[in-house]
């Protein structure tokens, strides 16, 4: 993870922390409001190729937005056997740097600007990161590919 991130220039920070039951729970965790969260989702094409998405805490991928970014019909949360494959990483630690390839990567427009946590490869840990240094380093398309989420009960 360290030597990938370098490769691209990265200044990552990597830090362990109790397991967490959810998203919610994760920023509890480390201190940060939910947003500070970054999901990377891995996103299947229907020609098996993927993609990543960034989307931060407290919002979902909008898939009709997310569609026309992309400029397909048709997407879909691969089959966690499939993210793993297509990553190296399991489903809640996955982030595009180390993946085993070099998919494309769009990143929801509200995490411009800031230091953002992700997966950092292995449950228990957390990567922390300039969301902008990582945006150039990927060369991600940054657009509005996300939704509030539903409020939690």
């Amino acid at each position: 993870m360290r030597d990938a991130a370098a490769s691209r220039g990265l200044d990552i920070e990597i830090l362990e922390r109790p397991a967490a039951g959810s998203l919610f729970e994760a920023a509890e965790l480390l201190g940060i409001p939910a947003s500070g969260i970054v999901k990377t989702l891995v996103v299947k094409r229907s020609d098996d190729t993927y993609l990543f998405a960034l989307i931060p805490g407290g919002r979902s991928i909008s898939w009709p937005k997310l569609r026309a970014v992309v400029g397909v019909n048709k997407l879909r949360l691969p089959e966690p056997d499939l993210a793993l494959a297509a990553t190296g990483y399991e489903r809640g630690t996955i982030v595009p740097i180390g993946s085993t390839t070099a998919w494309p990567v769009f990143a929801d427009e509200s995490i411009v600007g800031q230091r953002i946590a992700m997966g950092a490869g292995a449950h228990g840990y957390s990567l922390f990161v300039d969301a902008d240094d990582l945006i150039a380093a990927y060369d991600a398309t940054v657009a509005d590919i996300s939704v509030p989420e539903e409020p939690r009960a």
